[in-house]
């Protein structure tokens, strides 16, 4: 039956019912007028599925089904392999299919704004270009299967602080250029089935309400067709979510503005053809997705496995190898050293945590190795077991340390207190490497960390959050069976506060994007600080030289040598930068990148194809910007091997009144709100919280400490999630943290529909709150 004729047929209420879900992880179906349910569930680096029969909750604390666990996207991108990224989402949509899922709540696309993001392991990279580059192959890969995809979080999405209720505040220029650019790249490349809307208000606009975001640039500019989910808990206004065009609200369960959206449609204020295009794209994937799933796929899990620890091979970064001391011999005399060699770090903590279908340890493939824990797994280290290790230390060719972060210092629901390692792990690296000038650390973290220990060290292998395969790929990698060719994604600052935004970011409930556009490397490139370890960077057991650079009108030309006596794979990377711009510009921005596999000897030649958009800027459109340019060729962000002038046609454009003198012509010092304001045209006040005027906007964590209903409340909250961790509140556990933050930390609203509360309990509570008890009573009576 066509679309148009079953909603002829659809009753306005049973219109209205479409617009949830029917549970945690599935649609409503009706069967009267021939609309099938589908099922969806978390997969960013690997299947989440919790089966219905088992109960299922939004954040992981019930067992899922195995599945292969992949890479996290902090190591996947790393590879900077698009051919990699599509065999990786089209494995996963193999998976679904075998295991009856419809759509795949990934890729996480947002940007690397910050090195404290506590989810900065489910995403990409600190660059738009890459980032967008990266998920449109995982797209494409995902939905050659007939899975569909769903990109997030749609948008501006890069603090976990408060993000059910904050307000990401930034000017339009930052917006279109750095935080959408790489959302636009994937739906026009690879047409993904739905996006998700982010929890945040944009610019004072909730996501799942924003008729700009999601209807004026999202399907008008960027003729995207698909549908739109909320994040789970994250509709705010159902009738303006309608007219912006997010569809469907997840999770289902709750009656949730179903009266108000009735009586809207009643006295006009809502047309019926709004509400009808939302539930023809609902309609329409769910009959898509129904005919996929009757058709039988069995996953190959073993295939799957190898593809997981070569992702994991390839996004290892060699940081540091001094006189080529990797790779070891087989006959080595070596010590390992850390907890994680014997429960490694794999994955980060949250709705991508994956029940993996075949993880190993370490200690099994270093088998021929000593082995000596010295820290335990919560990075706390044992000081006899450190006296050991100064004093046998020296009698190895080399130590390998298995260190990083522990599952509780990064996690969904809540971001990182700094950038440093623990204390013990510290420890025991530097421990190592004063008994052993041959020490090599294994870094598994889902992000950047200081390093303060990194010029004692002869190695440094960084893993990120390599999946199920780490163990394999590790000890391949540190023996040369396989080669690193890894680059990082983010730059690595030498402290947190030589990161731009680091006096301001998570410093309140709202996220003021007060840096602009001078993000990542463009800030550090721009106000001349030393890094670590740059953006773009990588080290390999071979060599490569980059030879007959050309440059003849938009074909850019690079021959590359494998130098070496290994065979490897070079990443190359094109930046572009205008030469005396007069608006502010980055000194460089990447624009194209690949990948290329040389044999030892081996030569081959690498194309780029220059485009318009390269040489555009934002001013109120995007305009190709007039002037002379530099094409550069480089190994990483600061290492530029070529570069040539070349003259573009174009707009001129002029710098504003207001730019002359300021951190963003020439990125000294640090950004000012009183700058920023003039940049973005807003001046920012934050929200107050006053006792009296509560609303369901607001949270059992803000109130408690205003109201003695919502402390009591706060309190049987806590003891309810602690249910699920043998009765003990630990704010140590990555996954009660994130499940107290998700729950007493996210809005009335947002309890209501992730708890599928009907009535008006919360509603009451929330009169009580604000001073009205009695009135409180009866609307809980009344609901």
């Amino acid at each position: 039956m066509e679309i148009k004729e079953i909603l002829k047929k659809m009753s306005p209420e049973d219109k209205i019912r479409l617009l949830s879900g029917a549970d945690f992880w599935s649609t409503k179906a009706f069967e009267k007028y021939g609309i099938p349910s589908f099922f969806m569930c978390d997969g960013p680096s690997g299947l989440r599925k919790q089966e219905r029969e088992n109960g299922a909750d939004m954040l992981g604390v019930y067992d899922s089904r195995k599945a292969t666990c992949f890479p996290s996207a902090v190591t996947a991108s790393n590879t900077w392999n698009e051919e990699l990224l599509y065999e990786l989402g089209k494995a996963i949509g193999e998976e679904a299919r075998d295991q009856k899922v419809g759509m795949v709540l990934g890729p996480g696309i947002n940007i690397k704004r910050n090195p404290l993001c506590g989810r900065n392991f489910e995403y990409y990279s600190e660059d738009p270009v890459q980032a967008g580059e990266l998920s449109a192959q995982f797209v494409k890969g995902l939905q050659s299967q007939g899975v569909a995809a769903c990109m997030k979080h749609f948008a501006c999405n890069s603090q976990e602080k408060s993000r059910f209720t904050s307000n990401s505040v930034v000017d339009e220029r930052t917006l279109r250029e750095i935080y959408l650019k790489g959302f636009e790249i994937a739906v026009k490349k690879a047409k993904p089935m739905a996006i998700m809307s982010a929890y945040p208000r944009l610019n004072g606009v909730h996501c799942s309400d924003n008729k700009k975001l999601l209807d004026e640039i999202l399907r008008k500019e960027w003729d995207f067709d698909g549908m739109v989910v909320t994040d789970w808990g994250g509709m705010n206004d159902c009738i303006a979510a309608i007219k912006a065009g997010n569809d469907l609200s997840m999770p289902g369960g709750s009656d949730y503005m179903e009266k108000e959206m009735l009586e809207a449609l009643k006295d006009g204020t809502l047309k019926e053809e709004e509400l009808d295009r939302c539930c023809e794209r609902i309609i329409s994937l769910a009959l898509k997705q129904d005919a996929l799933l009757k058709e039988d796929c069995q996953a190959d899990y073993p295939a799957h496995h190898r593809l997981a620890v070569k992702i994991a091979q390839e996004g290892a970064v060699l940081l540091k190898n001094e006189k080529g001391l990797l790779p070891l011999k087989k006959e080595d005399k070596v010590l390992i050293v850390g907890a994680m060699a014997e429960k490694v770090r794999y994955q980060g903590a949250g709705s991508s945590h994956i029940n993996p279908m075949d993880l190993r340890q370490p200690l099994e493939y270093f088998e021929n190795c000593e082995y000596l824990k010295v820290c335990d797994e919560y990075g706390t280290a044992d000081k006899e077991e450190l006296k050991k290790l100064e004093e046998s230390g020296r009698d190895y060719q080399a130590i390998i340390v298995f260190a990083g972060l522990p599952d509780r210092y990064e996690s969904e629901g809540f971001d990182r207190d700094d950038l440093k390692m623990p204390e013990g792990h510290v420890e025991m690296i530097e421990t190592a490497a004063g008994a052993n000038a041959n020490t090599i650390v294994v870094l598994c973290c889902g992000g950047v960390v200081e390093c303060g220990w990194a010029d004692d060290v002869s190695s440094i292998l960084y893993m990120g959050l390599s999946g199920e395969g780490t163990a394999e790929a590790a000890h391949d990698l540190i023996y040369g069976l396989a080669a690193p060719s890894g680059k990082l994604s983010e730059s690595w600052p030498y402290r947190y506060e030589d990161v731009v935004s680091s006096h301001y970011y998570g410093k309140s409930r709202d996220a003021l994007y007060m840096e602009g556009i001078y993000v990542g490397y463009r800030y550090y490139d721009k106000a001349d600080i030393a890094v670590r370890f740059p953006y773009g960077y990588g080290l390999n057991y071979s060599t490569f030289s980059y030879e007959n650079i050309t440059v003849e009108g938009k074909k850019v030309t690079v021959q590359i040598v494998n130098t070496g006596d290994h065979d490897a794979a070079e990443v190359v990377q094109l930046y572009i930068v205008q030469k005396d711009p007069t608006m502010h510009r980055p000194v460089k921005e990447l624009k194209h990148f690949t990948k290329v596999f040389l044999k030892k000897g081996e030569r081959k030649e690498v194309v780029f194809e220059l485009e318009d958009e390269d040489f555009m800027l934002w001013d109120d459109g995007f305009r190709k910007v007039k002037g002379t340019y530099e094409v550069m060729i480089g190994r990483n962000s600061r290492d530029i091997v070529f570069a040539e002038e070349i003259d573009v046609d174009g707009e001129t454009i002029e710098a504003p009144a207001w730019q002359k003198g300021s951190f963003y012509e020439g990125c000294k010092e640090k950004p000012v709100q009183e700058e920023w304001e003039k940049l973005s045209g807003v001046h920012y006040e934050p929200d107050k919280l006053v006792k009296g005027s509560f609303t369901m906007e607001n949270t059992v964590e803000e109130m408690k400490d205003y109201s003695l209903v919502m402390k009591i409340m706060y309190k049987a909250v806590e003891k309810t999630i602690a249910k699920g961790f043998g009765g003990k509140v630990d704010y140590d556990d990555p996954e009660f943290r994130m499940l107290m933050n998700s729950s007493a930390g996210s809005p009335l609203r947002s309890m209501k529909i992730s708890g599928g509360m009907k009535g008006g309990a919360l509603e009451g509570m929330l009169e009580m709150a604000n001073g009205h008890f009695i009135r409180g009573i009866r609307r809980m009576i009344a609901g």
